[in-house]
């Protein structure tokens, strides 16, 4: 290990990985990436349904643990990130989904030049091998393999000919033009095994020599001198940073070590006697995620639930998988989805679909005994926002996590719908004939008043893991980072992950995560070009 490095990127993650392999790829510039988790060496992160052995492990999961949310009831819930190389791409549910065109515009219109739909687009080509049909809004021959599903369920094709009887659109391709639709998930998944950013980015550049991978490395705080990053402390010494920190410890991992290495609200740092290096009051701020509400409907048709319920079945697929790659091993998180929009959104989709031919009442006590089918709904683009606190002045000791889940009227009445509208699907042909009983809600929920829906949600809605937009890019008083993702007021520090997300995307992150850690590169890259 040197002691010096042109760039120092933090986190190994989706966006990480990424920074790390485009900043290194010329062989001009020395790059040391840093992980707190360990190696992808566990074969559950490689197996597509493995998150159900990795999301709670200590060995790849920060474990981290929302605080009771009033929106929730006063419940607190698992907050699962990853920790190992790949970060959450090596535990998530494998699923693709780039987000919506205007969520770029969005982006840009708030004073982010360079981040509107078609600045960003290539960016997701470049990552892409798409193994689809070829298209001009799709890449090939890119780090990251996103494939179709493989795999097919007879209840989840229902679901989705009964939502296009309901008066949803058949969409082939919810990446492509125009999001909205129904149809089967896109997968970082090839030849049925899953493709983390580690995977993608990370397996073809280990052999060069001006790269650094960092393993068990856990930073304690930045170094600065005067208003210049110049480095990073790890327990076991110092690294310095010629040229650039880049802080890819995604929506909670990078504001908290900004806080406590002296960036931050005033009021997070004065009480932690941390010595104030600048003062940004958006660090921590505008933490925003998806809730997912998950109605489940048993069924008379075979689902998961009763495909493992032996020994014997579980080797029957596990044999398939060992031999073929194929069966239910290969499953992602979800097989269907939808991108559609309710009354209060009419211009364009708010709500998302993941359905999954399984269900249960918790992953820690396994699916349940009977068929059936969950239509896991959540609001795109939810108005409310929380925020993160310090408990201490190390790293080492998690902040508090407040999301502040259905804090608006709008985010009320949205997963309110969005349950209505799944049950509606669940009564149409072909759906209708397979459904046997709403096992939740329960049918006399909701019977008096909308109000019964919104408390169940309450009592037993969780997150969909897509925390975002603790660092938020812009430029006024709560931003974090310009739109070169630098951090304001600081030199040579910028942070690359889904924190710098003004406004969360509409759908899964992971994909735009990535988007994010190739734009970063590219624009280090072409600022050395300028210098």
């Amino acid at each position: 290990m040197q002691k010096q490095y042109d760039y120092i990127v933090i986190g190994a993650g989706s966006a990480g990985c990424a920074v790390a392999n485009r900043l290194s790829q010329d062989g001009r510039h020395t790059v040391a990436l840093l992980e707190a988790g360990s190696r992808d060496l566990n074969p559950w992160i490689h197996v597509p349904v493995g998150y159900f052995k990795t999301m709670g492990n200590p060995s790849t999961d920060w474990c981290y643990k929302s605080k009771p949310c009033s929106g929730l009831n006063g419940r607190s819930i698992p907050w699962p990130r990853g920790k190992v190389l790949g970060g959450s791409s090596s535990i998530n549910g494998l699923l693709y989904v780039r987000g919506q065109a205007q969520d770029f515009d969005d982006w840009a219109n708030l004073g982010n030049d360079g981040w509107q739909w078609d600045q960003v687009l290539p960016y997701f080509m470049r990552s892409e091998d798409w193994q689809g049909a070829a298209s001009g809004m799709r890449g090939q021959g890119g780090p990251l393999t996103v494939s179709e599903t493989r795999l097919s369920r007879p209840v989840v094709d229902a679901w989705l000919e009964a939502a296009q009887n309901f008066g949803y659109p058949a969409n082939k391709d919810y990446n492509g033009k125009d999001q909205e639709g129904v149809s089967l998930f896109q997968l970082t998944a090839k030849k049925g095994r899953r493709c983390s950013a580690a995977v993608a980015y990370l397996n073809p550049a280990r052999s060069r020599a001006n790269l650094t991978i960092l393993t068990g490395s856990c930073v304690e705080k930045l170094l600065f001198e005067g208003s210049r990053a110049t480095g990073v402390q790890l327990a076991s010494g110092q690294l310095k940073a010629t040229k650039e920190v880049i802080l890819s410890a995604g929506a909670i991992g990078s504001p908290q070590l900004l806080m406590v290495s002296g960036i931050g609200p005033e009021e997070q740092l004065t009480p932690h006697n941390i010595n104030m290096v600048k003062e940004l009051p958006g660090v921590g701020q505008n933490l925003q995620d998806h809730l997912q509400a998950r109605p489940v409907f048993k069924c008379a048709a075979s689902t998961i639930n009763t495909e493992i319920s032996s020994w014997f079945k579980q080797g029957l697929i596990g044999l398939e998988y060992l031999l073929k790659r194929t069966g239910p091993m290969t499953m992602a998180a979800s097989l269907g989805t939808g991108f559609v929009k309710t009354h209060l959104s009419p211009g364009r989709p708010d709500i998302q679909f993941h359905i999954q031919p399984f269900s249960a009442d918790s992953p820690a006590e396994g699916p349940h005994k009977f068929d059936a089918f969950t239509a896991s709904v959540l609001q795109m683009r939810p108005e409310s926002t929380g925020h993160l606190s310090l408990v201490s002045d190390r790293f080492s000791d998690h902040p508090d996590i407040h999301p502040n889940y259905l804090a608006t009227e709008l985010d009320q009445k949205t997963i309110v719908e969005g349950i209505k509208i799944a049950r509606l699907i669940a009564q149409h042909a072909p759906l209708k004939s397979l459904v046997t009983q709403e096992h939740s809600p329960g049918i006399n929920i909701g019977e008096q008043a909308d109000a019964e829906i919104l408390n169940w949600a309450r009592e037993t809605a969780t997150t969909i893991y897509h925390p975002t937009g603790t660092c938020k890019m812009g430029n006024d008083d709560m931003a974090v980072v310009d739109a070169q993702l630098k951090v304001h007021g600081i030199e040579g520090l910028r942070v690359a992950d889904a924190s710098i997300m003004p406004i969360i995307t509409s759908g899964n992150t992971n994909a735009p995560a990535i988007m994010i850690g190739e734009k970063a590169a590219a624009m280090i890259l072409q600022e050395m070009v300028n210098v």
